[in-house]
């Protein structure tokens, strides 16, 4: 092939081209929240199957057009600028059977705007959060708190009543026997009364940091603005090049009939 230059003339103009257009659009911003959706369980430990444990049901959520254009008032940022940049994805298995756990989402939003990406992804992620396992769970950590308080005012009332009755049995020392007999009785059952809320109140604690911990829905880290290239050098570059070779393979192909024809001429 006496035109053997053309597909190297291409593969090289190619690649410069590829190169450049690498710079093209600017430079481009994504921010990725972690969301734990939690893992709810009924008052009998079972898990609650619903649609806030879906992966599937966060796309939809921050999807919605109503709830893109909240995110990107709270971001500073037009509406525009977040449809068709949000991305939901899945970090992790979530199993089967006994060892079914649920993955980490990902939700991820790209633009020009460094600021306001972080925003609208940290206001997205704040809205799978109440929108999924967070009310039902909320619901469970007030009533564990109400009652976790109530015996924390049960136990001071009888750290009292103890504080009392011991002063009672130092001050009964020459009292008859009976007096002295329901005063120990007293301290008996306060003390059993008390061991009991000690007790339950260590359930209670103990309830309270798995329902916040483990069943609600939260965001595990906060999304924070990462530089990105709008387009990718070595692809940009590969692709180019490529392209080049191919035009210039096809070029050679056409014009070499040609080109021999006016040599024998």
């Amino acid at each position: 092939m006496r035109l053997w230059w053309l597909p190297v003339g291409g593969l090289i103009l190619g690649a410069i081209v590829g190169y450049l257009y690498s710079f093209h659009g600017g430079t481009n911003y994504k921010a990725t929240a972690l969301i734990s959706l939690g893992q709810p369980t009924s008052p009998g430990g079972a898990l609650v199957p619903s649609y806030g444990t879906n992966p599937n049901a966060v796309s939809q959520i921050v999807s919605a057009a109503s709830v893109q254009a909240n995110a990107a008032a709270v971001s500073g940022i037009r509406p525009a600028a977040i449809q068709g940049h949000v991305s939901v994805g899945t970090v992790g298995s979530a199993g089967t059977g006994a060892t079914r756990t649920q993955p980490l989402i990902s939700l991820t939003v790209t633009g020009a705007h460094q600021t306001g990406v972080a925003a609208a992804a940290n206001a997205l992620a704040g809205v799978v959060v109440a929108q999924t396992t967070a009310r039902y769970v909320d619901d469970k950590i007030k009533t564990f708190q109400r009652t976790l308080n109530g015996v924390n005012q049960q136990l001071v009332a009888i750290d009292r009543q103890l504080i009392s009755i011991n002063h009672k049995a130092k001050t009964a020392g020459n009292a008859d026997p009976l007096r002295q007999l329901v005063i120990v009785g007293q301290q008996s059952n306060a003390e059993t009364r008390q061991g009991n809320l000690i007790a339950q109140q260590q359930t209670l604690k103990q309830q309270l940091a798995f329902a916040e911990q483990v069943e609600a829905a939260r965001v595990v880290v906060k999304a924070a603005p990462v530089q990105a290239s709008a387009h990718s050098k070595s692809t940009s570059l590969a692709v180019g090049a490529l392209i080049g070779l191919i035009v210039g393979a096809i070029l050679a192909v056409v014009f070499e009939p040609r080109f021999r024809r006016r040599i024998t001429v």
